[in-house]
């Protein structure tokens, strides 16, 4: 029995990826002009489809809307009943339909005409009503549908999505749309956080930087330290400049040594030329330079190397970049 499922299962992905490749001979002056008119055009991008295809198109409208084409998707059904009050003439309609005669899709040629919205059909038959209405039509059709039956919506809907993938993505590097742009389409997820949270974001800094001036008593900087609870203290001069870092391996290796606390000065257990990263730079990087220098906490320099802020791995942990 196990056997007929994955023989089932293969016959289907072995299907679906020749109706993709099959979609490569389709990549033509068609999808070029439907680009064009995406591309230039000054509203928004509606995406109109029925049934499954209709499930795509939610897709296709939300993948363009990440990716820099302001777009929505509209049920065939209710905008025949209002909601075609969301499309105005700026707009460019992409309709999909397996068939290209679907009735609800078909009811809402007329009224785009008399808009004068350009329409982008993505059909698998050129010879079908949306077809011949459109400015221009993306042939999405397949040979047979995975399902045995040759019935139920599987490849044509996969070509349908990768095709609607393909104009996202060619719009995308037309606009230059960039990794910031995307994160400032997806400030929620990790992602986002990755690509927009900066160091200055979450760093301990003013009254919280664990900091104390050189020639200061080991003694002290400890209780620095355990005030302010980052495992580290910088070392600053007078004016604020960073001279090093002390931190809980430093300890460590001063009670090897085994050092008076109440005479010891500083300076001479401080880590000198210690790692450290520029205010500004994201919070990602920030990760990246700890994990390679294995350590866990960075303090946080300013143009002219003064202190200005500190953080550690628990910091970055809380603010979902790790």
């Amino acid at each position: 029995m196990s056997d007929s499922f994955q023989e089932s299962g293969l016959r289907t992905v072995r299907m679906e990826q020749e109706a993709i490749e099959q979609l490569q001979l389709r990549i033509d002056d068609q999808f070029s002009r439907a680009c064009n008119l995406l591309l230039n055009c000054p509203g928004r991008i509606v995406v109109v489809g029925m049934g499954k295809s209709g499930h795509i198109g939610k897709k296709i409208a939300a993948t363009l809307a990440s990716t820099g084409s302001p777009a929505f998707f509209v049920h065939p059904g209710e905008a025949s009943h209002g909601d075609l009050g969301m499309i105005t003439s700026n707009d460019v309609v992409i309709t999909l339909s397996n068939s290209g005669n679907t009735v609800e899709t078909v009811t809402l040629i007329p009224l785009l005409k008399r808009l004068g919205v350009p329409m982008i059909s993505m059909t698998g038959n050129a010879d079908s009503t949306l077809a011949q209405a459109a400015d221009v039509n993306l042939d999405t059709s397949v040979l047979e549908e995975a399902c045995p039956l040759n019935l139920a919506p599987t490849s044509s809907t996969t070509v349908s999505l990768v095709m609607g993938d393909a104009l996202a993505i060619a719009l995308l590097e037309n606009r230059g749309f960039s990794s910031e742009d995307f994160a400032f389409s997806h400030p929620g997820g990790a992602l986002g956080r990755r690509l927009l949270l900066k160091v200055d974001d979450i760093m301990h800094s003013g009254e919280r930087l664990p900091a104390v001036t050189e020639g200061t008593l080991l003694r002290d900087a400890l209780l620095e330290m355990t005030q302010k609870g980052l495992g580290m203290t910088a070392i600053v001069n007078p004016q604020g400049k960073l001279n090093g870092v002390f931190t809980d391996g430093d300890l460590r290796r001063s009670l090897d040594r085994e050092l008076n606390m109440a005479t010891t000065l500083i300076d001479d257990v401080m880590t000198i030329n210690c790692k450290t990263i520029t205010v500004g730079t994201l919070a990602a990087e920030a990760v990246h330079v700890m994990e390679e220098t294995k350590i866990n906490g960075l303090i946080v320099v300013d143009a002219q190397q003064n202190a200005v802020g500190a953080l550690n791995m628990h910091d970055l942990l809380r603010a979902g970049v790790v």
